[in-house]
């Protein structure tokens, strides 16, 4: 299993930013373009332990990904891939206040590609291209929450 992770400080207070990344349609926003987002369907508007939801997406070729919020608590939560391109995805969201103006942003994500030793082969590509992804998020989580 490959770990990626991704952090960065917004200039925003930590409940702007939670209230931001607990509403599912934040995925829309901070999202590449390139990728065509389309949240098929989702169990709630905002995230809460237990939520479900269905996107479409070109993630190298055009994707169906099914993930459920399956931990949730105050400034952190995980989703996990119910199904998809990936064996396995785990993506722990931690939102850490530094100040009343200033709060940290942590993505970790545990993944494997299906097919053994041939997904493990593929397993780097996969983090340089969630490495542009997430530096997108970045600048488009800045950009919503000055």
């Amino acid at each position: 299993m490959k770990r990626f992770g991704h952090s960065f400080v917004v200039d925003a207070d930590i409940d702007k930013v939670w209230k931001f990344y607990t509403d599912i349609n934040h995925l829309k926003i901070i999202t590449p373009k390139k990728m065509h987002l389309e949240i098929l369907k989702t169990t709630h508007e905002f995230i809460e332990e237990g939520t479900e939801v269905w996107l479409k997406a070109n993630l190298i070729t055009s994707s169906h990904w099914h993930s459920k919020i399956t931990y949730l608590k105050p400034y952190e939560y995980t989703d996990e891939m119910i199904s998809g391109r990936f064996k396995i995805w785990k993506h722990l969201h931690k939102f850490n206040k530094i100040d009343n103006t200033k709060t940290e942003i942590i993505d970790q994500i545990d993944f494997q590609l299906p097919c053994g030793i041939l997904g493990r082969l593929f397993e780097n590509y996969v983090a340089i291209i969630l490495s542009k992804i997430f530096e997108y998020r970045k600048q488009e989580t800045v950009k919503m929450l000055k």
